[in-house]
Parts: C-alpha cells; structure tokens; sequence
C-alpha cells in the first residue's frame, strides 16, 4: 500500500477510471452482440436499427478515450460490412 499522499490519490482514481472504462466497453461489447445477433438472424430492419445504435456507442467510447479512432473504426466497419452482407 502507498504511504505517500498523491500514490493514495492515484489509486483512487485509476480504480475509478478502470470501473468506467470496464462499463463502457461491456456497452460496446453488447451493442456489438446485438448487431451480430440480427445478421445470424438475418433480420435486415433490426440489423440496421441496431448496428446505428452500435456506431453511436461505439463513437462515445472513442470520444472518451475507452478506444483508439483506429480500433473504433475497425470495429464500426466489421459490423457495417456484417450488416451489408444480409
């Protein structure tokens, strides 16, 4: 355990920061999920309905800083091209 005052401090905050980040990326992971449960489904309107919602979460977990752009966009794209193969 840390003595010093800010070592403390910096524990807090990272623990808290890793609890926010960890929800964020189960939102994605779940976005992400119902996307790919549509297209096996093979449910055209839902697909698109929910792979908009997948890129908005997607985008706010970049804008946080959860994800690179780059990993962002590679994950948007994945779904986009899952969805255009139905």
């Amino acid at each position: 355990m840390a003595n010093i005052k800010s070592a403390k401090k910096r524990i807090l905050v990272s623990n808290k920061r890793y609890e926010k980040n960890k929800a964020i990326r189960s939102q994605v992971k779940t976005a992400m999920k119902k996307v790919h449960a549509a297209v096996d489904a093979g449910d055209k309107q839902a697909a698109n309905a929910a792979l908009t919602s997948a890129i908005s979460t997607i985008d706010k977990a970049c804008t946080k800083g959860v994800y690179h752009k780059n990993n962002a966009a590679r994950k948007v794209s994945h779904l986009t091209k899952a969805v255009n193969t139905l």
